[in-house]
């Protein structure tokens, strides 16, 4: 069994690698002054408080650097994200991700009943659906893997948590939704393509996901 999971990893972590594009050298100094209009809501130090939003506070600059690069590319769905990364230039993103990087994230707190069944999926899996642990590429601590752009998922908000797995399931399923980013596509390394997280959360059913999501949030 911890065969199966180190191979997911492997081919997990390959997969990253080939999709991630050259990042220019990010300068956090600057990347503070560029992070003002990011704060109304995730918060200066890259803290939200509001659940549906994401800590960005700690996470690894090369997962964020992707991340807006998706938004401005249209490769990841948000209304609001698109539009606040079209006018950034690759040097904007890099000092924006050098930013948050720098900075302490915060944690939430699991549910304790959902804390127990969330850990067992978070460090083992599921054997019997095929679903790898989520340690393999996030660490066991939750602090992801910033050389393959694995993002820190540790401490992240239960909600916003919730709110990927499910839009990663979708794309997974080919669900049919009502909005198009209720699905999550952009993990592929090709358009059309499964990404490692689609196929992963393709296997999560709604009792996992909660569990999981809560697990994570109070985990760090």
């Amino acid at each position: 069994m911890k065969k199966l999971f180190a191979v997911a990893a492997l081919s997990l972590g390959l997969a990253s690698l080939a999709q991630a594009a050259p990042m220019p050298k990010g300068d956090a100094a600057a990347g503070q002054g560029k992070a003002a209009a990011c704060g109304a809501c995730h918060g200066a130090d890259g803290n939200s408080m509001a659940p549906t939003f994401p800590r960005l506070a700690g996470q690894n600059a090369r997962y964020t650097f992707k991340q807006l690069q998706d938004f401005k590319a249209g490769r990841r769905m948000n209304p609001t994200m698109q539009g606040m990364a079209a006018p950034l230039s690759e040097q904007d993103m890099a000092d924006l991700a050098a930013f948050y990087a720098d900075q302490k994230s915060g944690a939430g707190m699991a549910k304790a009943e959902l804390a127990k069944k969330g850990e067992k999926i978070y460090r083992g899996g599921n054997s019997d659906t095929g679903l790898a642990a989520c340690a393999g590429c996030h660490n066991p601590a939750g602090k992801g893997n910033a050389p393959a752009g694995f993002p820190r998922v540790g401490g992240q908000h239960a909600d916003y948590i919730k709110a990927q797995l499910q839009a990663f399931r979708a794309a997974g399923r080919n669900d049919t939704v009502a909005d198009p980013a209720q699905k999550r596509v952009n993990d592929a390394a090709k358009a059309g393509e499964l990404g490692p997280m689609q196929m992963v959360a393709a296997k999560l059913s709604d009792e996992e996901i909660e569990a999981v999501s809560s697990f994570i949030s109070g985990l760090h």
